[in-house]
């Protein structure tokens, strides 16, 4: 059984966003690293630049396959978790505490569209 943190919200790509203030924190959920495997690259966005909501925004690379990250609301990329450049594996060892990147200038009814910690589990018994 997955780990599903309440207080997240997750898409359907099983991405999740914490919003703090005025920052977005986005990373994959537990479902999805494990599915993916041991995780061996992350290509990050670049930061400044400006993402529309399900649009494709990294890409993470495992022993299993190569799988695309994309955007779960809207905004402009403020920072990316530079740990990652040299120890992709961190997302393995905890999801929810390695993000990927920080979006700004996403407001909390950008996330309306997206599922709760109850929604996700019951997404997750759907597939």
């Amino acid at each position: 059984m997955s780990k599903v943190p309440a207080g997240l919200k997750y898409s359907k790509d099983h991405e999740w966003i914490r919003l703090e203030g005025d920052k977005a924190y986005v990373g994959i959920t537990d479902h999805a690293q494990d599915a993916l495997g041991e995780i061996v690259y992350v290509e990050l966005p670049p930061v400044g630049e400006a993402y529309d909501a399900d649009e494709e925004i990294a890409n993470i690379e495992s022993v299993k396959a190569a799988s695309a990250i994309y955007n779960p609301a809207a905004g402009t990329v403020a920072e990316v978790n530079e740990a990652l450049d040299g120890s992709p594996e961190l997302i393995n060892t905890d999801c929810y505490e390695n993000y990927l990147y920080v979006l700004s200038g996403v407001s909390a009814t950008a996330l309306d569209g997206l599922m709760d910690a109850s929604a996700y589990e019951e997404y997750l018994k759907t597939l």
